[in-house]
């Protein structure tokens, strides 16, 4: 258990083995309901809790909520002798950190390249996921890529395989300009620093090659849980464009555009505290229901609102199946929907949410 440079908010460091045998280290730290992240490819548990890049990020979340973080295969203080960095290889590693935590639902909040995971987990493991969110996130990396944008793509790695391990960071600081292009020289540094003790040049140029081919934009359709996406409108790293294209093939979900050029967001910025408070109030709905009839109503979808209602009379799941012709799994993934956006939970969750339509 380590605490951070003021003191609080302790982490827990364990580790779990994914389905292949690799061993991923994830984190545990804060109080509220869980959040798992689904982690950035840039990342190392033990040197972001110091830093003056990431240090805002878990101590503002931690206040409200348990996060769940976990290092990459390949990076951080997870196995680094990793060839297989495939997306399914990546979905056996968030699998293996959610069943490790030990928390029956949670929100997933997808980072960066954490998108087509999360979105890939969320389809599979609806019944476990009661909120997703995106930060500077997408579905595919390649998405809206121009001829010029795949020669530049090829330049990095090439820049990657020659000046990645160099003591200097003059490589290094093309990718730290490109994230946080308004950041202080300290700042930089530190993330030019972290690129160095995050991940080696051979393995981060095999990861970036085999996620550019993770494209889980055809199953967006089939996400039904609450969504919320937050991105900078300046990001260089992955354009907002990506956000756009995630709020418009999600059903119900809520873009906040950030008015930064920062990828990972500063907690200096304007910004910052927007995100935060989104963040806080998509994780705690039931802290604004002036009226619960009207919020009722105005919450849920009408398949929603009839499945709750049937449920209120007493109707058990596969009868409200029957009644709706749909399958009991369909039914239970509604409720659970339901329960979600009603902030309701527990074994009383079923009551809780038929008494907000009396």
């Amino acid at each position: 258990m380590t605490t951070s440079r003021s003191g609080h908010l302790p982490q827990r460091i364990q580790f779990c083995r994914a389905p292949d045998g690799v061993r991923i280290a994830y984190a545990v730290h804060g109080a509220g309901p869980p959040l798992l992240v689904s982690t950035c490819w840039l990342s190392h548990l033990q040197f972001d809790w110091e830093s003056p890049v990431w240090h805002h990020f878990l101590a503002d979340l931690g206040r409200f909520a348990t996060i769940i973080r976990y290092d990459e295969r390949g990076h951080g203080l997870s196995d680094w002798d990793v060839q297989d960095h495939s997306l399914e290889a990546r979905i056996g590693d968030l699998e293996a950190v959610a069943d490790a935590a030990g928390f029956d639902r949670f929100a997933l909040m997808a980072m960066a390249q954490g998108g087509p995971v999360a979105i890939s987990y969320a389809t599979r493991h609806a019944e476990r996921v009661d909120r997703l969110l995106f930060y500077g996130s997408y579905s595919w990396a390649g998405y809206g890529m121009t001829a010029e944008d795949l020669e530049t793509e090829d330049t990095f790695g090439q820049m990657i395989k020659v000046g990645w391990a160099r003591p200097d960071s003059v490589f290094r600081r093309v990718f730290t300009t490109l994230m946080i292009p308004d950041a202080s020289e300290e700042q930089m540094r530190w993330l030019d620093d972290l690129q160095r003790v995050a991940v080696s040049a051979s393995v981060l140029y095999q990861a970036r090659q085999q996620r550019s081919q993770a494209d889980a934009g055809p199953l967006l359709g089939d996400l039904d849980v609450p969504t919320l996406i937050l991105h900078s409108t300046g990001d260089q790293m992955n354009p907002f464009m990506m956000a756009r294209y995630l709020a418009s093939s999600i059903a119900g979900a809520r873009l906040v555009a950030l008015n930064s050029n920062n990828h990972i967001l500063l907690e200096d910025e304007p910004a910052w505290p927007i995100f935060v408070d989104e963040v806080q109030h998509f994780l705690h709905v039931d802290a604004a229901v002036p009226s619960p009839r009207v919020q009722v109503e105005d919450v849920l979808s009408d398949r929603e609102l009839g499945v709750l209602r049937l449920a209120a009379a007493g109707l058990d799941n596969a009868a409200i199946a029957a009644d709706l012709t749909l399958s009991v799994r369909t039914v239970e993934r509604h409720l659970q929907n339901v329960y979600a956006k009603l902030g309701v939970q527990g074994r009383s969750a079923r009551i809780a949410a038929a008494r907000l339509l009396a």
